[in-house]
């Protein structure tokens, strides 16, 4: 490579790393412990008992959630992936910003109330927000999205220039005999090098992430709506069919899948005369791609069933990649330990740019040389 094309690769590696640097180093502090949520989640104290998940009556659960909070509705139900439990929102109305939600939890075996923390409180939400998007909503996410670009481009002009800056030194070296810089330089190719592959893999499936909010508009307009024309509703006034009867008709309609999540008439994700329901598969891959049904509010009838887009199904995808949460603790601690190593790599880079900076022009070659 000649001397004007390191030095052109060094600019975009420089100037893509140094903009990006303070947001990245957020979004891997405020995701280690978040590697963790399930750990340092609430203890639910489930009672020992040998009715099996999905026993208690959901109408009933829902009667207790709306008598305890007069005046307000219940838009969602979501069930957990790990644990037999149902958390019910309430809100003023179907259509509050799920942080104002108030939420009771639920035991789905026998239907006893569980009391834990409010799921939008606390340290680990204080951690989601930052990491998602900076308690400023879409705005927020779709901002860190374009972080994580550049992240994406430090990462691939980094990998650039790993040959050039140490072909004179075997694999793996880190010099301690010179300058405090060199040896900086050393730890931060190092590290990044041995954590190029994670780091690339959770950048860009986390510039994924940021594209949920386009990719559920996407489905609300065209998907949903394709959905509902599938049958006429039948709008039987003042008749609403019981949740458990719908539950009950959408598993028998499509059997081995599990509920997630239920959205009433008048949400977002669903329609003013239908139950839209989120469903999961058993293995590995399935558990994490949703498949929506749709049932007629009045009669409890499903109506339609059909596979997410792919472009929704490419998100689904993407997120356990991010989150490293679908092989247990063993992994999980991989990730952590990848995490800390690529926050020692952002604080190198900091540290040899600000260390450079009197040394600036003509700098570049003479450290490329020294190494």
């Amino acid at each position: 490579m000649t001397r004007r094309a390191v030095r052109a690769w060094v600019w975009v590696h420089r100037w893509s790393s140094l903009v990006c640097t303070l947001f990245a180093l957020l979004l891997c502090l405020t995701g280690l412990p978040l590697i963790f949520k399930d750990e340092l989640g609430p203890d639910l104290k489930l009672a020992a008992t040998t009715a099996p998940p999905g026993s208690a009556s959901v109408d009933s659960m829902v009667a207790r959630a709306l008598a305890a909070r007069p005046g307000e509705v219940v838009p969602y139900l979501f069930y957990d992936r790990e644990h037999p439990i149902l958390k019910v929102p309430t809100a003023a109305s179907m259509t509050d910003d799920p942080a104002s939600f108030h939420y009771q939890v639920f035991d789905t075996r026998t239907g006893q109330q569980i009391e834990i923390p409010q799921p939008n409180e606390g340290f680990l939400y204080v951690m989601t927000r930052l990491h998602l998007d900076l308690f400023s909503g879409v705005p927020g996410t779709l901002f860190l999205g374009f972080m994580g670009l550049l992240l994406v481009v430090a990462i691939v002009s980094g990998v650039v220039l790993y040959g050039p800056f140490t072909r004179r030194l075997a694999f793996g070296v880190v010099r301690t005999d010179g300058s405090r810089w060199r040896t900086w330089l050393d730890l931060h190719n190092l590290l990044g090098i041995v954590t190029l592959a994670w780091f690339g893999v959770v950048s860009f499936t986390g510039v994924i992430n940021t594209l949920a909010a386009p990719i559920e508009l996407a489905w609300q307009a065209n998907q949903l709506v394709e959905m509902a024309a599938q049958a006429k509703p039948a709008e039987i006034e003042g008749q609403r069919a019981s949740t458990d009867a719908v539950l009950r008709d959408v598993r028998a309609a499509v059997p081995g899948m599990n509920v997630m999540t239920v959205a009433f008439p008048g949400t977002p994700f669903a329609t003013p005369s239908h139950v839209a329901i989120f469903l999961t598969g058993n293995t590995p891959i399935t558990s994490r791609i949703l498949k929506p049904a749709l049932a007629d509010a009045s009669t409890g009838q499903v109506v339609s069933v059909r596979d997410m887009p792919w472009y929704a199904t490419a998100l689904f995808m993407s997120q356990p990649l991010h989150f490293g949460d679908y092989g247990g603790l063993p992994l999980k601690i991989i990730w952590a330990l990848l995490d800390a190593a690529t926050i020692v790599v952002l604080i190198s880079g900091l540290y040899l740019w600000w260390a450079k900076r009197p040394r600036r022009g003509g700098a570049v070659e003479a450290e490329s040389s020294a190494s």
